[in-house]
């Protein structure tokens, strides 16, 4: 790790992704502060970093606390959200609260601490059903839910930060996130998470729709690379990436695939699809190789086979 990154926070860091970061800022000898208000975060997924990171339990949308845990922060990783498209449909002001205004909060706070920069965690789900494939950063947004349209807010508000202050800020585009310690008991959960539970459960998973929506799943350990180089790279300052493979894998597919792994035989059932939902969304990754060197290390087929036996151990 570079010497100007000496302390971190992490909002959201005992979730899914963000204790991810924070055990690789650990490793690298970075000095931790996690904020959650465990909403959805975990304390068991920083378990074993208990001895090597501050916890504080607060709130985003708190700036007394945020006032207090950005101080002496070189660069702020803010993962904190309501993460799931059907809770940001069924809850849109609630939903907005903490991913809009929370956001500005934390960039707030990180300007008037002087914060050197902020990554921010966006979502492929801005592109909505644009039927260009696949998904680049100069396509015209169109979101399809009040997550999406949080995200891109969230995007905004990023360069307004950086143009009129200069505070400088990343946003990273992230597609389907699957690996170690994504939450399956949630109904909100990712889908490779909520097939393994059914799978290793002998139970038949719901698919909604036909099951022929595709998705570039990435796994955790390379969306913590890619937060690592947006927080280091001086060019990545002011810059939208998406954080993807490049490659699709259909739903119907991802559960033969896990039922195999399970040698679960069980046929899928079927619903009606849900609103908000995208059909297709494939990552376009030219830009974050080009400019950061990112290149996605695990294959889709090693990262369920790691993901698997996790779940197998902690499920």
């Amino acid at each position: 790790m570079s010497n100007c990154l000496k302390k971190a926070l992490i909002t959201g860091g005992a979730g899914f992704i963000g204790s991810h970061i924070a055990e690789e800022l650990v490793r690298r000898g970075v000095k931790v502060t996690v904020l959650d208000n465990l909403a959805s975060g975990h304390l068991k997924n920083i378990d074993a970093l208990k001895d090597a990171v501050a916890f504080v339990e607060g709130d985003i949308r708190d700036e007394t606390v945020l006032a207090k845990v950005t101080e002496g922060v070189d660069v702020v990783f803010h993962q904190a959200a309501v993460v799931s498209v059907t809770k940001t449909v069924e809850e849109p002001v609630g939903s907005s609260a903490v991913n809009d205004l929370g956001t500005v909060k934390v960039l707030d706070a990180a300007r008037r601490n002087k914060v050197r920069r902020v990554v921010l965690a966006s979502s492929s789900a801005v592109y909505g059903d644009e039927p260009r494939s696949p998904k680049v950063e100069s396509m015209s947004p169109q979101p399809l839910s009040p997550y999406a349209v949080q995200k891109l807010t969230n995007e905004y508000y990023a360069s307004l930060y950086y143009r009129l202050y200069g505070l400088e800020t990343v946003c990273l585009r992230y597609f389907n996130v699957y690996g170690p310690r994504q939450d399956p008991s949630s109904p909100y959960s990712g889908v490779i998470s909520i097939f393994m539970t059914r799978a290793t459960g002998n139970c038949a998973p719901v698919i909604y729709g036909q099951g022929r929506q595709t998705r570039d799943f990435v796994f955790v350990k390379d969306v913590v690379q890619a937060n690592l180089m947006a927080a280091e790279m001086q060019d990545a300052a002011g810059q939208v990436y998406n954080v993807g493979t490049g490659d699709s894998v259909e739903i119907n597919v991802l559960w033969e695939k896990i039922a195999g792994l399970a040698h679960c035989r069980l046929i899928p059932e079927y619903a009606p699809a849900r609103p908000g939902d995208i059909v297709h969304s494939l990552a376009g990754i030219r830009k974050i190789q080009d400019s950061l060197g990112f290149r996605p290390s695990v294959t889709f087929d090693e990262g369920l086979s790691l993901t698997f036996a996790w779940y197998e151990q902690n499920t």
